[in-house]
């Protein structure tokens, strides 16, 4: 059977780029080390391809006719977007595709019930793919890549228990659907909290991202499907915090397991809180708990 052999969860702040300069030591530290560390571990994991999720900033869907998942299948992935090129402050680049497993992922996630639609035109990537892919050096690996963007904006959204269920569905479909020599990354691109745009524009909640960092290192899923609802990650930042659902579909797919921190930074002018997670991937598998519906 497939592995995954690689899975973390990670903010996407446009400002983790464009303001960088500009951020006092210490929170470039805490930037430089976490995102530094992630492309280390995704480049001595040996992975064939690495599946991100992330949240779609209403760029490439309608919203009256909004997927929950869409797949990127295009056989290389460009950007920014060039509408987002000034927002982001990033320069432009050019990662490898997966188009047959990013067809294997749709046939296979539609057989386990988990309906996503499929783009095979470049989607339009703002901070979503580009952050982490430049941060991490992703380009510069050659690893491949599958995005998922996610619906984390236009009710009803796919809430704690619905994520942690699809991520079961994409654990079960690695692990007996793709070759069975094959090494799987998994990102969850987004969060922490924040409020793009809304009447706590500059707010930022450290005392939930300390909590949520500290929760998703522990490896305790049944509190977190418990503690983790749409209302405690909407009083966290509106329209922003629920970007760490894509972390929930990472767990789903990996189970309870434990993870490392790479420390927490709290920057006004980043709008959002920094911290990313690791989960230990030779950590003894432990039996899959069922989705709480």
């Amino acid at each position: 059977m497939a592995e995954i052999r690689f899975a973390a969860g990670a903010p996407h702040a446009p400002g983790l780029i464009g303001l960088m300069q500009t951020a006092p030591g210490p929170v470039k530290d805490v930037v430089a080390h976490t995102y530094r560390s992630l492309g280390e571990a995704i480049a001595s994991s040996a992975i064939d391809v690495l599946i991100i999720f992330a949240n779609d900033h209403l760029a490439n869907s309608r919203i009256r006719a909004y997927p929950d998942f869409l797949i990127g299948m295009a056989g290389e992935h460009r950007g920014p977007y060039e509408w987002f090129k000034p927002w982001i402050g990033c320069r432009d680049y050019t990662v490898k595709g997966a188009p047959d497993i990013a067809a294997a992922l749709f046939g296979g996630m539609t057989k386990r019930g988990i309906r996503m639609f499929a783009q095979h035109e470049n989607l339009k990537f703002d901070d979503n793919i580009s952050v982490p892919v430049l941060l991490t050096d992703i380009e510069g690996s050659g690893v491949p890549i599958v995005p998922v963007l996610q619906n984390c904006t236009v009710p009803p959204i796919p809430d704690q228990h619905r994520c942690y269920a699809v991520g079961q569905a994409l654990g079960d479909f690695i692990r007996n659907d793709l070759p069975a020599d094959m090494r799987v990354g998994l990102l969850g691109s987004g969060g922490l909290s924040h409020e793009p745009g809304g009447s706590r524009y500059y707010f930022i909640d450290e005392d939930f991202d300390r909590w949520f960092l500290d929760l998703v290192a522990s490896g305790d899923h049944d509190r977190l499907l418990r503690e983790l609802t749409l209302e405690r990650m909407e009083a966290a930042g509106s329209s922003g915090t629920a970007e760490l659902l894509a972390w929930v579909v990472v767990l789903g797919a990996i189970g309870p397991r434990p993870g490392k921190s790479f420390g927490y930074a709290a920057h006004r002018e980043f709008k959002c809180g920094v911290g990313a997670v690791q989960w230990d991937m030779d950590a003894n598998q432990p039996k899959l708990r069922a989705a709480a519906e």
